[in-house]
């Protein structure tokens, strides 16, 4: 009998629909656009986590950093900026741990404010500036996963003697030899000439647009780049260790070792920091939290909008059929047909504007997608099935009230309006 009365009441607002089909697109309008809104901003916040997750996948899965202090999402303190430096020696104590697989500690020159170099480059007539200084061991392959367009890496024995050899970043060996082979040429830095034995790939870009700014840099062996920048001492050490399942273990092992090296006693904290690529995800995620936030405030506007509307369609759509509903309670309908009727009605014009919300919220996203390729913007499941939930929500919150009036409705009151 209940499953009959449902049928009911959705057909008669679905004809409610057609009858009126303009007042019934001008209230569903707030529910679509804020559904549309919530479908678009999701898929857009989807794209980006996809982006940003291969990005710390191309960092590597099996590393740690050790640097003074972490670097990703807060601004050091003076206390940290201040702490005694990690050494390369403790970089070469970590390769003795029993599951690290490498340990390469590096020196770099460069602005850390803005991310750029702070060098300039020479290559025959061609000049380029801003360009990164880096020096590393040999081990840097095996921790960076450092692939090469063409060329090598330096050996052992050019980085003990530290040789005049070097590695150019992607864009440094195309802007400083365009349409040239550059293994082989000279490159003029702080005017000392270093013979160019590689080039490197391009590098992971979390936003898949434009130049990476570690691809306009130059790589030397480290006794290389010590013997260029003497002054520079402040080292990052990046290790490998082997499996992912030992992670826990060996940040132990390598804060253990690190406490022993700088003599902290069991009473003060640690004066370093050990962190992963992971890193990145969480300051990212706290960053689309703000996002999250801005789009529930963005399509709650419109929801509330639309569900006002709905509330104040019912009220006028009681109104105008008080004398129906008249005539159904002299019949035999109890206060739940009615109360059911109006309600499943309101339900129903929200549950349409919903599903004229995702249909415009994919259709934004697709474009999205192929306007904006970097977003890589993705629908989502999951908020399809929330978008669609909500609309339905809304519906059942801003319907009840006009539905309740009607089933509390006198029935000889009602079959008097006129």
């Amino acid at each position: 009998m209940r499953l009959s009365h449902a049928r009911e009441a959705v057909k008669l607002a679905l004809d409610t629909l057609r009858n009126n089909k303009l007042r019934s697109g001008l209230t569903i309008l707030g529910i679509t656009i804020g559904i549309s809104t919530v479908i678009l901003i999701s898929s857009a916040i989807n794209g980006l986590n996809s982006n940003i997750n291969q990005f710390v996948s191309a960092l590597g899965t099996n590393d740690l950093w050790i640097f003074r202090f972490e670097v990703f999402g807060r601004r050091p303190t003076t206390e940290e900026l201040n702490r005694k430096q990690l050494t390369y020696e403790d970089g070469i104590a970590m390769r003795s741990l029993p599951h690290v697989v490498a340990v390469d500690p590096e020196l770099t020159y460069q602005n850390f404010q803005t991310g750029l170099g702070s060098m300039s480059l020479k290559a025959g007539t061609h000049k380029i500036s801003n360009t990164i200084l880096n020096g590393a061991t040999t081990q840097v392959n095996q921790v960076a996963d450092v692939k090469l367009l063409e060329g090598r890496l330096w050996t052992e024995a050019e980085e003990t003697r530290a040789a005049n050899v070097a590695v150019l970043g992607h864009d440094s060996a195309e802007d400083l030899f365009p349409g040239v082979d550059p293994i082989g040429k000279d490159v003029d830095c702080e005017g000392d000439i270093f013979t160019v034995i590689g080039v490197l790939d391009k590098r992971p870009q979390p936003f898949g647009s434009g130049r990476n700014t570690q691809d306009n840099a130059i790589f030397f062996p480290l006794e290389t780049f010590r013997k260029i920048h003497p002054e520079i001492k402040d080292f990052w050490i990046a290790a490998r260790y082997d499996a992912p399942a030992n992670k826990a273990l060996v940040t132990e092992e390598i804060r253990e070792l690190l406490r022993v090296r700088r003599k902290l006693r069991t009473d003060q904290d640690d004066n370093f920091a050990i962190f992963s690529p992971d890193a990145l995800t969480r300051l990212w995620n706290q960053l689309t939290g703000g996002l999250f936030l801005f789009m529930v405030a963005v399509s709650s506007v419109g929801l509330m909008v639309g569900g006002v509307g709905v509330m104040n369609i019912m009220l006028v759509s009681v109104t105008e059929r008080t004398r129906e509903i008249g005539v159904r309670k002299a019949i035999g309908a109890t206060k739940g047909d009615i109360l059911l009727q109006f309600t499943i009605e309101a339900i129903t014009l929200c549950m349409v504007g919903g599903l004229l919300g995702i249909l415009a919220g994919s259709l934004l996203t697709l474009i999205l997608h192929f306007a904006v390729s970097f977003l890589h913007a993705a629908l989502s499941g999951l908020w399809v099935m929330v978008a669609f939930v909500v609309s339905c929500v809304i519906g059942l919150v801003f319907g009840i009230y006009p539905a309740w009036k009607a089933a509390n409705l006198d029935p000889i009151e009602a079959l008097r309006y006129e």
